[in-house]
């Protein structure tokens, strides 16, 4: 690396984001491009996704729309190439989609357990797997999978039911350190981020709820919600050449929730 280039630079780096079409999708994919690097981003809405390339274009990035169901192993594997042929290569997948369902375990219908399995755990590993065929094939690669505060606590059931969804994000924390000691013989990093709650379509109703807001300021130590942006420094740290020798780690960001 060039003594002139900075740790974080991604300039010249090629990235996909997966659940790109609102919330911390779009977050990350801004952060991306502010350093640099061009973004291919993937979700179901393409509509939604033109507007973000729109927005991103206007900043001076380059972004393509690649619409794409993470669920669908044969969609994911098409999806990838797309990107790979319009950049000649993928240095960087931030692995965002998922969902979640709010409702107690005993009244968990089958098929609301297998959506949420499928997009949060499946897809994470359908678009891993796409992806690493091309980073095993250049010797290099980032990988930074979307965990949640919840890959390593459960919650209350007097604040959410959200059995299916806590499951999923736990076996994302495994997923991670499994691939990372896997492919770190082909330089290739695999990490995970897991934000407590952030304004997102996924968290607004609940952030919303004044119950929800005192739970938050009674177990949290900075006593508030994650804010637009905080999720952007450990994105780009783990995106970069700073983390050249940071793998199967989760990084957890709570404002202190799970150090107390």
């Amino acid at each position: 690396m060039s003594e002139n280039k900075s740790l974080f630079d991604l300039k010249g780096k090629f990235a996909i984001v997966t659940g790109a079409s609102s919330g911390l999708g779009v977050q990350f994919a801004h952060a991306l491009v502010r350093q640099g690097a061009a973004v291919a981003l993937f979700a179901r809405r393409k509509d939604r996704l033109d507007k973000v390339v729109e927005d991103l274009e206007k900043m001076g990035g380059r972004a393509i729309a690649i619409q794409c169901d993470v669920t669908v192993p044969e969609q994911v594997d098409a999806a990838v190439k797309q990107a790979h042929d319009a950049f000649g290569r993928i240095d960087i997948l931030v692995n965002n989609a998922g969902v979640a369902r709010d409702v107690p375990a005993e009244s968990t219908k089958t098929e609301d357990w297998k959506a949420v399995i499928d997009a949060n755990l499946n897809g994470v590993f359908y678009v891993a797997r796409a992806v690493s065929k091309y980073m095993i094939e250049q010797k290099y690669g980032k990988i930074i999978n979307i965990g949640s505060i919840h890959s390593s606590v459960a919650i209350s059931a007097q604040v959410e039911h959200i059995s299916a969804y806590v499951t999923s994000k736990g076996g994302v924390h495994l997923m991670t350190r499994a691939l990372a000691a896997e492919w770190a013989q082909y330089n290739i990093t695999v990490n995970a981020i897991g934000p407590a709650y952030f304004p997102s379509e996924m968290t607004k109703d609940a952030l919303e709820v004044d119950a929800f807001q005192k739970f938050i300021e009674s177990r949290v130590p900075m006593k508030r919600a994650g804010r637009d942006g905080e999720l952007d420094g450990a994105l780009i740290y783990f995106a970069s050449d700073a983390s050249t020798y940071t793998t199967g780690q989760l990084l957890t960001i709570d404002g202190g929730w799970t150090c107390i």
